[in-house]
């Protein structure tokens, strides 16, 4: 079924054809009368969306409750209780390497950096011990997150995250609930039912190996070949996805579910593919159009700043739940 935008840009074509006009000197021709179908087409949009939303956000909602929503937890939620950005390890690196930041020449992505501090030390352990001091906040903090706090709450039978922190895992801890962590094949062997699985993506601070930090790291990963990325496969295949706190810009996470669709497409069966989200602050007209066309829904809240706005989501998320029966069998 076409979505409120394909309808809507169909329609658009089709009035914006019978409204143009030659252009002289200019100017247009084009008068009030021709223009006048405009302001109810944009409202029209506007509601349509607003419908498409809501009865995309039941379809989540229907989903966490049944338990067959994973979520996929990024950056945005460990700097939502105080982590540092990037630039600070950037920063760091540039230091440890000698590398001035005001140089042209040295404009570098982090990963690039991170490569190239592997090649000078001859290992990424010094690294790795700095971010695990500095990536480090107090438990204090984390019971005070109502985000990590609604997180628990929801009951996500598996939980991806490319964060290298263990804030997922303090807060189950705290809210005395039982997990497992999956950081390499050795820990699938831990897994089992009913026992939720907070799988670190990217590696965890407890085991160097795993660690996707460098270039080299990064561009191996990009094969979706390792034990976890067929794990990865094999959870999603089947289940409603959740993405919080990921830029619509990230190149790794697009490219996943890029592939994630299609697998779906090559399948035949496309449209037997669950519904999945990505949540966004302040989502771009041009991403969200590329996501829809890959089977991912784009949500937001009108709020002022992207902490403020997961937590009202996920709060709205968590009251539907709430109002939802229990379903049968």
């Amino acid at each position: 079924m076409p979505s409120p935008v394909e309808r809507n840009l169909t329609r658009l074509n089709a009035n914006g054809a019978r409204s143009r006009a030659p252009v002289r000197s200019g100017r247009s021709r084009v008068g009030p009368a021709e223009q006048s179908w405009l302001p109810s087409f944009l409202q029209s949009v506007s509601t349509q969306l607003t419908d498409w939303n809501a009865s995309a956000f039941a379809d989540l909602a229907a989903a966490t409750k049944a338990g067959r929503t994973i979520l996929f937890a990024g950056a945005g939620l460990s700097m939502s209780v105080g982590l540092p950005s990037w630039k600070e390890l950037i920063d760091y690196m540039r230091a440890e390497l000698d590398v001035p930041a005001d140089d042209p020449k040295s404009d570098v992505t982090y990963q690039t950096l991170a490569e190239y501090y592997r090649l000078r030390q001859g290992s990424i352990g010094p690294l790795r011990s700095w971010m695990d001091r500095t990536w480090s906040i107090s438990e204090a903090k984390v019971r005070k997150s109502k985000i990590h706090e609604l997180i628990v709450s929801l009951d996500f039978p598996i939980l991806y995250t490319t964060n290298y922190d263990n804030n997922l895992e303090v807060a189950y801890k705290l809210h005395k609930r039982e997990f497992v962590k999956i950081t390499n094949v050795r820990d699938l062997t831990r897994a089992s039912d009913g026992v939720p699985q907070i799988v670190k993506f990217h590696g965890d601070f407890s085991d160097d190996q795993s660690l996707v930090l460098t270039e080299t790291d990064y561009f191996d990963r990009l094969e979706f070949n390792s034990p976890l990325d067929i794990k990865f496969r094999s959870d999603t295949l089947g289940r409603t996805l959740l993405f919080i706190g990921y830029s619509m810009s990230d190149l790794n996470i697009r490219l996943l579910l890029h592939r994630l669709w299609k697998t779906w497409q090559a399948s035949g069966r496309e449209k037997d593919r669950p519904h999945s989200f990505l949540f966004a602050h302040r989502p771009s007209p041009v991403q969200t159009a590329v996501l829809e066309q890959w089977g991912i829904t784009v949500l937001t809240e009108d709020e002022p700043n992207p902490e403020a706005a997961l937590l009202s989501f996920l709060t709205r998320l968590k009251k539907a739940t709430e109002e939802l029966k229990e379903p049968k069998g």
